[in-house]
């Protein structure tokens, strides 16, 4: 039952991320905490997404910023660093109140907070804070778009971009969490992963069609009140667990 909620989950939030560049993300590691322990969610969701996100690189290739993508990783690189001297792991409750908090971010007012990508400077920082607030939560998008929000690109270079740099962050968070999910034995068969991905590819693509029907105005504002809506009913899932009026 778990398989087919997560294949579900997979495909409905590829689509959903095809679109959006980032709300499918955050959904799908909602959906994998509630039916995996933490580290094996962590993998699963990283695989996942690496495979979306790479697919819609390659189907907006063109597109992407190749020069953001190049400073972005430095910062990436540097977070992975000091990744590698700590170990943790929150629980779900928390997990989920971390994950409900993220997209907080992007009501940040604009005079407090203002980063453009397109800066090399700004780059380095997004790729540090993204890369570390994966490997945290999980998810990363809502900061991500803070950085890409007042960058003078069109809605398919960031969507591109945007997944150009995930893939990146994805890829470190399964190194980190992928031996203690292993120890567990908590990872789901091989079998299921081999199917999510061709059905991540395919949501992404269908995805991608949509994105092209949309303007920029509409694409920024849909995404702006899906990914608060998704946060709020993960906060509310984290303190519910936490109190313990649900297990």
């Amino acid at each position: 039952m778990s398989g087919l909620i997560i294949l579900t989950g997979v495909f409905v939030t590829a689509f959903i991320s095809g679109v959006f560049g980032m709300a499918g993300g955050l959904i799908l590691m909602g959906i994998l905490a509630l039916v995996l322990p933490v580290s094996a969610a962590m993998v699963v969701h990283g695989v996942v997404q690496s495979v979306s996100n790479g697919w819609r690189a390659i189907l907006h290739a063109r597109w992407i910023d190749w020069r953001i993508l190049g400073i972005y990783l430095f910062g990436s690189g540097a977070a992975a660093a000091l990744l590698v001297l700590a170990t943790f792991e929150l629980s779900k409750p928390w997990l989920f109140i971390v994950l409900g908090l993220v997209p907080g971010v992007i009501w940040l007012p604009r005079r407090w907070v203002h980063f453009d990508a397109a800066r090399p400077s700004h780059a380095v920082a997004c790729g540090f804070t993204v890369t570390g607030l994966n490997v945290v939560a999980g998810v990363s998008g809502p900061l991500l778009d803070v950085f890409f929000a007042d960058t003078e690109r069109d809605r398919r270079c960031i969507v591109a971009t945007k997944a150009a740099t995930q893939v990146v962050s994805h890829i470190v968070k399964i190194a980190y969490y992928v031996l203690p999910a292993l120890a567990a034995e908590s990872l789901p068969q091989a079998q299921w992963l081999l199917v999510a991905a061709p059905l991540a590819i395919i949501g992404t693509t269908l995805g991608a069609r949509f994105l092209a029907m949309m303007s920029d105005i509409q694409f920024r504002q849909w995404t702006k009140w899906i990914v608060s809506a998704i946060g709020l009913v993960y906060i509310a899932r984290g303190l519910v667990i936490l109190t313990g009026v649900a297990p």
